[in-house]
């Protein structure tokens, strides 16, 4: 990087940390954050849902107990980590340093990628790693250097053990190549070794997955079955809000100069691989972040086309993209109290617009609220389990209809047998040797569970936050003895892949 692009890089990257470090253990445990710890906890090579890079590291970060801001240190410095990525990327397709501030305001501002990093996630880390993916195409490509392409393989093998989204990068930037001048480059020998290296690190998780009958699918599945993905124009003003408005002519300009400017012609298969990548994320019904790891190269190959604009129009933009990227702090980094926060949602004349059916009526936003609540049900539940007769206590089991409570008794219970669900990979380490004479079962429906039992009763509920989702608020804890048939062979009914 030049100087000035340096000083762009520093100081964007600077207000980034500080923001994500003075905010990182506010409010608790995201849902997906438990689980992952609990994942982890239980090392494999795989899990039905994920790969095991994200719930290895989660559970590594809470070796010395549960502390919420050392867990989302690997995010914060993902975050800070892409500022200086993008603006060496622009200044690679040949951004100057107007160019590159451009290019650090928006890898700094936009909502969506701050987002993406308040929390760790299997979806964490892709805007950094999609990001690097591309520049190290464009390296191995345009500069005729082709180790980058072994560069280029060994992140796409990590970034498919993080989050299987990469594939979607991957055929989009094949496809980008595919069909520009660069295709030629598709048949060196270097690329052939790239692919050898990320197919060789990502061979561990692809056999487990394998090996398990795909389970994964079935998943994606359900889940993508409740997306709220909208039709087109939709799909299009819902990611021109989430990035940041005020960016959205620096994005669509990395889209359409490479097919207007000369000097950027060679780009073209990164345009492409953008459009070709938000195709398939609309056409397999994917939430609206599914996109957003292809954002930085369309930032950076913008500020490239802009970076000859006058001085004066660089200043004003990057000042409103951040002043609204500030603006919207309070929804994606947990910035207000609870109450506050909630106030503001509430006021807001235009609705945040759910991704999904569970996130429907969020209190909050759907990730803040799914990080209250969960201590208070463990608590709870610790409570009904000190309640029962010593013989019942010694051989009760603790079931939970989801992943998401299964993982918050097993963090945050204290004394508790390790918690049972049929959801996701739960779901796979099965009953545990337990028969169902005695059963603590959270969350679920008693009409149902009453068939299943000689007698039922509810002991406890829970969900009075009002903060948190719907779906956990005011629910039963019941007690059920004589589980018939027994817990084993009822297994295979309560198993459910998805969200």
């Amino acid at each position: 990087m030049t100087r000035g692009g340096l000083w762009a890089a520093g100081v964007a990257a600077a207000v980034v940390a500080f923001a994500h470090l003075a905010t990182a253990g506010r409010y608790d445990l995201f849902v997906n954050e438990l689980y992952f710890i609990v994942c982890g906890r239980h090392p494999a090579f795989g899990y039905v849902d994920q790969p095991p890079l994200i719930p290895l590291l989660s559970a590594l970060t809470q070796i010395g107990g549960t502390h919420v801001w050392l867990l989302r240190v690997p995010a914060v410095l993902a975050a800070v980590a892409l500022v200086p990525l993008t603006v060496a990327f622009a200044q690679l397709l040949g951004a100057t340093t107007r160019g590159a501030w451009l290019a650090a305001v928006a890898a700094a501002a936009s909502p969506m990628l701050t987002a993406m990093t308040a929390t760790l996630t299997t979806s964490t880390l892709e805007p950094l790693v999609w990001t690097a993916i591309a520049y190290c195409v464009t390296r191995a490509v345009v500069r005729a250097e082709p180790r980058m392409w072994w560069w280029a393989g060994v992140l796409a093998g990590l970034a498919f053990e993080t989050r299987y989204g990469v594939i979607v990068w991957i055929i989009a930037v094949a496809l980008g190549l595919a069909t520009t001048a660069q295709r030629a480059s598709l048949r060196s020998t270097a690329l052939a070794v790239g692919i050898a290296i990320g197919a060789l690190i990502a061979l561990p998780n692809a056999a487990w997955q394998f090996g398990h009958g795909l389970p994964f699918l079935n998943v994606i599945r359900n889940d993508n079955a409740d997306n709220f993905t909208g039709t087109p124009l939709v799909f299009t003003i819902d990611q021109i809000f989430s990035i940041n408005f005020l960016l959205a002519p620096l994005w669509v300009t990395g889209i359409v100069a490479p097919f207007v400017s000369p000097r950027l012609a060679r780009f073209r298969f990164l345009a492409i691989a953008f459009v070709a990548s938000a195709l398939l994320v609309f056409l397999t019904h994917g939430k609206n972040y599914y996109l957003a790891g292809a954002y930085p190269a369309m930032f950076a190959l913008g500020a490239a086309a802009c970076t000859a604009l006058p001085r004066l129009v660089v200043v004003l933009w990057s000042a409103l993209a951040a002043a609204n990227g500030a603006l919207a702090l309070p929804l994606v980094l947990p910035i207000y109290s609870p109450a506050r926060l909630k106030t503001t949602v509430e006021r807001m004349p235009i609705k945040l617009r759910p991704v999904e059916k569970a996130s429907v009526g969020a209190p909050l936003t759907q990730v803040f609220s799914y990080e209250f609540g969960w201590r208070e049900m463990a608590a709870s539940v610790e409570s009904v389990l000190a309640a029962l007769p010593p013989s019942d206590r010694a051989r009760a089991a603790i079931f939970a209809s989801t992943y998401g409570e299964a993982a918050a008794i097993d963090v945050f219970g204290s004394g508790l047998p390790p918690a049972l669900s049929g959801n996701n990979q739960y779901y796979l380490w099965g009953p545990r040797g337990y028969n169902g004479a005695v059963v603590i079962a959270v969350n679920v429906d008693p009409a149902v569970w009453s068939r299943w039992c000689d007698s039922l009763r509810v002991a406890a509920r829970y969900g009075e936050s009002r903060y948190v989702m719907p779906r956990e608020r005011d629910r039963p804890i019941v007690v059920c003895r004589g589980m018939h048939p027994p817990l084993t062979q009822l297994w295979p009914q309560l198993k459910f892949y998805g969200i």
